[in-house]
């Protein structure tokens, strides 16, 4: 092999080499995309539970507060009418 064959050989192989590296780098930006997206897509899916979580907590207080007055009263209405008809 001459030297000029073999210079044109490592030309390609290097050629070759840095398309390739060019070519995973394309491939990591957008592999990389994918993951900013997903993780946005995360970011807005915690958010929207945890406001969800917050209305749902709100909403059990406000059942409590008409619920527990509403059953000790019963349960009061229960004891008056023992002790009444006893």
């Amino acid at each position: 092999m001459t030297t000029a064959n073999h210079d044109s050989e490592l030309m390609q192989i290097l050629v070759e080499i840095r398309d390739n590296q060019r070519l995973s780098l394309q491939k990591q930006d957008e592999h990389l995309e994918i993951a900013r997206q997903q993780i946005e897509r995360a970011r807005t899916q915690v958010a929207e539970s945890i406001e969800l979580q917050k209305v749902a907590i709100e909403r059990a207080k406000m059942v409590a507060r008409v619920a527990i007055p509403g059953i000790l009263l019963c349960i009061g209405l229960v004891i008056y009418l023992i002790v009444t008809y006893l």
